[in-house]
């Protein structure tokens, strides 16, 4: 995904005079790892300076006591868990990758960690101060293995419905056409791949999985067979052609429940920054929602959100490290300012805000024009497509057992609501309030039925980083370095 830049601002962009920040929720993907056809998968050396560095961007964005938008009462040095709440599905990558992430965002403390005992002595913690900060593990029933081992879009999202919609894209004319016309093209690369995949398998059916392990390759192995098939204008077809192949497994616009992932995401965005706004004037308040997941959920909610209407490149898989971040922002000098003084604005990052030269850039949400949406228009947009009450959601996925057995015979619910005309009290309408209270009732259930995997990672992986360890690596190359 090479976004254009026609929107783009310097990085680190302060926030507008006299605007402050109340609070973020960032979504963030995991950082490079090893290839997918070759599990367990596991987050790389590079993946790590790749998160960590995204980490510091943030830091320097939000968080430090030099930070261009500081986050207004947020702890600039030490971590305070209340004003933080981090969380990742029950997967190594992506579990490394939030810790990773973390030291960028809160590094070890050095002497502001030093504590003295009553006799008078300091007391320094190991490793020169660094900071516990615990990463919320979503644990998904549904999964049975970690997330990043599963190559197909919708393999731990829970949702029934979902998982039939996304495989009717393999009966659309899109899907077929392409399979059809691009026969030739995956049948030249057999030389490249017919270690891993076999004649019947070098097919547009299974675009994302050959172009990760040969991209993996072509970062990774000193020597691949066949290498010179692998000319630019090759790989560039391959990545388009994962792109096309993955946006028609995460999102269509005549059946939305296909994005699944993105509407829950929506309610966790909404319900998060709803917090923030009502403990806004309190030190111990929510600050900062950080929230790690795969590809496939980051272009379900582009869908959702309309964002390919401002660019093409939003349906295709971001980058490893990609983020983006949803800012809670002010003019008012009110300790907790109402909700009609209250705007979002909404960043995103192609690849590791830390290493992306033109780091967050600003970009209109539901096919509008300007960058900065008033809380209420925000949120009651976010409520027209949200999932955020577990029987709205059992409902929509056809899910009638487990937890879903009280909500088989169709009780009463709605899948997002009308979200508009918050309050002047510096909350929300009722509307809204309904899709936040009952996200927070379906954040549990995710974590048992694996839904909340349809939020962090439905089972996705990504577009440009992916890269295998030298192990790996000999699947594709008779000789890696």
């Amino acid at each position: 995904m090479a976004l254009t830049a026609a929107l783009a601002l310097a990085a680190l962009l302060p926030a507008a005079a006299g605007e402050t920040v109340l609070g973020v929720y960032i979504f963030h993907r995991h950082g490079d790892r090893t290839a997918k056809e070759w599990p367990p998968t596991a987050l790389t050396a590079l993946g790590t300076e790749q998160v960590l560095s995204s980490g510091t961007y943030y830091r320097n964005r939000y968080i430090g006591a030099n930070a261009s938008s500081p986050i207004a009462g947020v702890s600039h040095d030490l971590a305070v868990l209340s004003q933080l709440s981090v969380s990742a599905p029950v997967d190594s990558v992506l579990q490394n990758s939030a810790q990773a992430f973390l030291q960028g965002l809160y590094p070890p403390a050095g002497s502001v960690a030093t504590q003295k005992l009553a006799n008078g002595t300091d007391t320094n913690p190991p490793l020169g101060g660094y900071q516990y900060i615990p990463v919320n593990a979503v644990t998904s029933a549904a999964s049975g293995s970690s997330s990043e081992n599963s190559v197909w879009l919708q393999g731990t999202s829970g949702c029934g419905n979902a998982m039939i919609s996304s495989n009717e894209y393999y009966t659309s004319t899109e899907y077929l056409d392409t399979l059809a016309s691009t026969a030739d093209f995956y049948k030249s690369l057999e030389p490249v791949i017919n270690g891993t995949f076999t004649e019947a398998q070098a097919s547009f059916k299974n675009a994302y999985a050959i172009y990760d392990l040969i991209h993996v390759a072509t970062i990774h192995n000193s020597t691949i067979p066949s290498s010179s098939l692998l000319t630019p204008e090759t790989l560039h077809q391959l990545q388009t052609r994962a792109d096309q192949h993955e946006w028609g497994l995460a999102y269509n616009s005549s059946s939305p429940i296909r994005a699944v992932s993105g509407a829950v995401l929506a309610a966790q965005i909404v319900q998060s920054l709803n917090s923030t706004l009502q403990t806004a004037s309190a030190a111990s308040g929510l600050k900062l929602g950080i929230q790690f997941g795969a590809y496939g959920t980051f272009m379900s909610f582009f869908g959702l959100a309309q964002l390919p209407a401002v660019s093409a490149d939003f349906t295709g898989m971001v980058d490893y490290a990609s983020s983006f971040a949803v800012e809670l922002v002010t003019n008012s000098t009110a300790a907790r300012p109402a909700a009609a003084d209250v705007a979002v604005r909404f960043l995103f990052s192609n690849g590791s805000a830390g290493l992306n030269a033109a780091g967050l850039q600003p970009f209109p949400l539901f096919g509008r024009r300007e960058t900065l949406l008033p809380w209420d228009t925000f949120a009651s947009e976010m409520g027209k497509f949200a999932i955020g009450d577990t029987g709205a959601w059992c409902r929509a996925c056809g899910n009638t057992t487990g937890v879903c057995a009280d909500y088989a015979a169709g009780a009463a619910g709605a899948a997002g609501g009308d979200a508009g005309n918050g309050g002047g009290d510096g909350g929300v309408s009722r509307p809204v309030a309904g899709v936040i209270g009952a996200v927070v009732t379906l954040v549990v259930v995710l974590a048992l039925e694996g839904l909340l995997m349809a939020v962090a990672g439905l089972r996705l992986t990504k577009k440009k980083a992916a890269f295998s360890t030298e192990a790996q690596a000999d699947k594709l190359s008779t000789s890696s370095k």
